[in-house]
């Protein structure tokens, strides 16, 4: 069964983790996740939740416990944002490599300097090739449902590998929504005990995370390439699944307005949704625009995302990131990658849009738009456009 709630988005990714039975939650806050691991400390506190919670010194610390938890076998979460996904990254690179199915949750922030604690993609962008499957929510009913859902894709033994779930931070994390929430039972019935690849064991004991010698450090890597890349198939095939349980559909590509569009755009997270509102005030006006929205980060969704672009010559990619002294957003470098050397190209233009927290109004998607429509008619393409610089 599922009730209708208003909640604060961070407050329902907590009770979605806590309704997936985690075994151990180890976390440190930072703004602005710290409601998600306060509200996950209280249900344990009261019983709600059957978990060991371990506060730690830092985020460091954090995701360092979670290693030690997952790899004895039990059912891992966290969550961090910003700098405190920074500090972790020394160990990030290590959970995938010994498929630990950890997941967390980051309230995407933007990285220092100067110091911010408002919203942009920076810090996952810099944490791009950690190796980690990586997924945005658009919205709170998103983030709650993808929370769950990282538990099963996660603990899938073709899988096995941690799941970030990424939602934008004070956009989402603070934002009341009415939502649907599950109960226990009928997120059992989706989510199955966890069994372990391979765990920890006193009486049978097992190495993980030996030293990788010269003569076997490249195949594992490629192992771990390989096994990253081929997690897209279990990823479809349990949001599918997901999909016939909740009645609620996400895939890894989505596209809205897009069968007779001239032109397109791109957005990843909580810009999803006022882009389809600009799209529609486009549409109104007789211009044949589209919106694409890529969920799914990595594995990156090649083949869909070609699929969903079609014949279409002209579209602009928007990244909430910049890819400093290289080249355009790391958002609009993977889309021209997946372009490459096919004989159907389009004209991709690089946007970099709402950086630091800075809103990111209709009329900015308006300029967008213009300059999309200018290039289908000839105009030559700039690259990239930073949108709502001040004068």
């Amino acid at each position: 069964m599922e009730k209708r709630v208003g909640m604060e988005a961070s407050i329902a990714v907590a009770e979605a983790a806590g309704l997936c039975d985690p075994d151990a939650i180890a976390a440190y806050p930072i703004t602005p996740q710290t409601h998600i691991v306060e509200h996950l400390s209280e249900l344990v506190a009261d019983g709600v939740v059957d978990a060991e919670f371990v506060p730690v010194e830092s985020e460091h610390s954090a995701i360092s416990v979670c290693c030690g938890t997952s790899a004895a076998g039990a059912r891992t979460f966290t969550a961090t944002s910003s700098q405190g996904l920074a500090l972790m990254h020394e160990i990030l690179f290590i959970v995938p490599a010994l498929r630990l199915p950890i997941v967390m949750t980051v309230a995407n922030r933007t990285l220092s300097g100067p110091i911010s604690i408002w919203n942009d993609h920076s810090d996952i962008m810099a944490e791009r090739d950690i190796g980690w499957v990586q997924i945005f929510a658009e919205n709170g009913q998103e983030a709650l449902d993808l929370t769950i859902w990282a538990f099963r894709l996660a603990e899938d033994k073709r899988v096995s590998l941690p799941v970030i779930v990424n939602f934008d931070g004070f956009i989402l994390t603070h934002m009341i929504e009415p939502m649907m929430m599950p109960d226990r039972e009928m997120v059992q019935k989706f989510l199955p005990p966890f069994e372990p690849l391979q765990r920890l064991d006193v009486d049978h004991p097992i190495t993980m995370g030996p030293v990788g010698i010269p003569s076997i450090f490249t195949e594992t890597k490629k192992a771990h390439q390989e096994v990253l890349t081929n997690s897209l198939g279990p990823i479809v095939e349990t949001l599918e699944e997901f999909s016939k349980h909740f009645k609620r559909s996400y895939k890894p590509v989505e596209t809205y307005q897009a069968d007779d569009a001239e032109v397109l755009l791109l957005t990843m997270g909580s810009l999803g949704e006022t882009a389809m509102t600009a799209v529609d005030m486009r549409r109104k006006k007789g211009d044949k625009v589209g919106l694409v929205r890529l969920r799914l980060w990595r594995p990156f969704p090649f083949a869909d995302l070609v699929r969903a672009i079609g014949n279409v010559k002209v579209l602009g990619v928007i990244d909430r990131a910049v890819s400093v002294g290289g080249p355009p957003g790391p958002v609009c470098s993977e889309v021209k990658s997946a372009f490459y050397n096919r004989p159907a190209q389009p004209q991709i233009a690089s946007f970099v849009i709402g950086l630091g927290g800075r809103d990111v109004p209709i009329d900015d998607y308006d300029a967008i738009f213009d300059e999309l429509l200018a290039i289908n008619k000839g105009a030559a393409v700039r690259e990239p456009v930073i949108v709502g610089l001040r004068e």
